[in-house]
């Protein structure tokens, strides 16, 4: 009988803060300026020059682990790290190791209608590495961008508490959301300014001793995440079954043939040589520093959605989409405050805010996606908002109304202006409406016979033809309330 085995799985995150100068050094973190233009002695690690911890960067990580149910130290230490590679020009990583600055937090997952709270071990801050670069044509070379080097960053341990590749990229998709509405870092894949390892093992069903840990490093996509550690889980298990031993390594994913290969065995925190920085003292975070970081502390995406719900009536569905950006939920918001001022007919904030998400998920980020804007929607919240306002009055119809947008993030005109210009008023004179359904069922006395027979299909007809007619200007509410007083007076 096949022997069956429980996946463990842990997440190592590294998160970019989103500072304007680096964690130990003035230098600007700004993303891609030309190679080598960011540097200083400091961050080039020239002899002499003494490193200065970034205080916003203390501020955020502190925000990030009172997001997270995390403990901060008053008192924390950083340490070197000692390897040898390009990218580190030093020689050693400044980071945190036997005193780290936030601690014990958690992070509640559910997948497929099963909860999980994920420990989080630990969050400390620490140095990026420079950028190795490996240029077609460059004769084989590796270059090295130290741009990046010295950029302050957040390592997020989680516990071994995931039992499933989609749990782990479930993970993932809630820390980046809680790390974005906290402020503190840009969610930015493609960047590699939130980038994760793996650590991947299995142990028989039933056993409470870990298996041996394989470490998958770098991946920068949920879905590579997510392959790379199923691949991981099917690899260990077939090593296994077949008598192997699993080696304690860590794996580079490989993207275009999905699969993995060894990068080198496995360091344990012995192998870097952990001491604590001669150049840098104790760091001291005050009570009063901790409470002024909850203060700042903003609206998690877990609270927006359950506000979304019960005060504007918004679905779990689309309070989901609302809040899968800090930009998208901020535009939603501001759209649906404009709407209640614009609107000249009184609309509740559960109307408002229904009418706002509608029009947000099925217009503007259909737009976004078809232009390649991403996040960038050309047209403000409070033009939208007068956009939506006219359609409520009547004065265009929604399917105008997707026209009418097209145009305003086309051209930057404001959405009066562009009915104005293309003749897109609805009409909603009832005597002109009237008018035009008595003419059509004079003509079209078989039809009329055909729905008083029982033939409730026939409005359709009808409908079309008075569409046709007003070449798609007239009221449809209206004209379906005046065919049915016609046809079954």
């Amino acid at each position: 009988m096949a022997r069956t085995y429980e996946p463990v799985i842990g997440l190592e995150v590294h998160a970019q803060l989103l500072t304007r100068s680096k964690m130990f050094c003035g230098c600007s973190t700004e993303f891609g300026a030309p190679p080598n233009t960011h540097v200083c002695p400091v961050c080039l690690g020239l002899p002499g020059a003494l490193p200065v911890p970034n205080g916003g960067a203390v501020e955020m990580a502190i925000r990030a682990a009172l997001a997270l149910g995390c403990t901060v130290r008053n008192r924390s230490r950083f340490a070197r790290k000692n390897y040898f590679y390009p990218d580190l020009a030093k020689n050693y990583q400044i980071s945190q190791y036997e005193l780290p600055l936030n601690e014990h937090g958690r992070l509640e997952i559910e997948v497929d209608g099963v909860k999980r709270r994920v420990g989080i071990v630990r969050i400390h801050l620490e140095e990026d590495a420079a950028k190795n670069l490996h240029p077609v044509g460059a004769g084989g070379d590796t270059l090295v961008d130290f741009n990046r080097g010295g950029t302050p960053l957040m390592e997020i341990v989680s516990d071994p508490d995931m039992r499933s590749a989609a749990e782990a990229e479930e993970y993932l998709r809630k820390l980046r959301e809680i790390l974005m509405f906290a402020g503190v870092n840009d969610g930015n894949l493609e960047e590699g300014s939130f980038r994760c390892d793996a650590n991947v093992s299995l142990r028989p069903t039933g056993q409470k001793q870990l298996g041996t840990r394989v470490e998958l490093k770098n991946i920068n996509s949920f879905r590579f995440v997510r392959k790379a550690i199923e691949y991981e889980v099917m690899r260990q298990q077939s090593v296994l079954d077949s008598g192997g031993i699993v080696e304690q390594e860590t794996r580079a994913w490989n993207v275009e043939q999905s699969r993995s290969f060894t990068m080198r065995s496995k360091e344990e925190a012995m192998d870097y040589r952990y001491f604590p920085d001669p150049d840098l003292p104790e760091l001291v975070v005050s009570d009063e520093m901790i409470a002024r970081a909850r203060a700042q502390l903003a609206e998690l995406p877990a609270e927006k959605r359950a506000r979304y719900r019960s005060a504007l009536g918004l679905t779990e569905y689309d309070a989901s989409v609302l809040t899968s950006h800090p930009a998208i939920s901020s535009y939603f918001e501001s759209c649906t405050n404009e709407l209640l001022k614009a609107c000249e007919k009184p609309l509740s904030p559960q109307q408002a805010g229904k009418r706002c998400a509608n029009f947000i998920q099925s217009e503007v980020m259909r737009y976004l996606k078809t232009e390649g804007l991403g996040l960038q929607v050309p047209v403000t919240a409070s033009r939208l908002a007068e956009l939506i306002a006219i359609v409520e009055i009547g004065a265009i119809s929604g399917k105008m109304a997707k026209e009418v947008f097209a145009q305003m993030a086309a051209t930057g005109k404001a959405a009066k202006k562009v009915v104005e210009q293309k003749g897109l008023s609805q009409i909603s004179d009832a005597s002109v409406i009237d008018g035009e359904v008595e003419r059509l069922i004079q003509a079209h006395p078989e039809q009329v016979e055909q729905y008083r027979s029982g033939n409730k299909k026939v409005l359709g007809f009808f409908v079309g033809q008075v569409m046709k007619a007003t070449k798609g200007s007239a009221n449809p509410k209206m004209v379906n309330e005046a065919l049915r007083k016609y046809l079954e007076g």
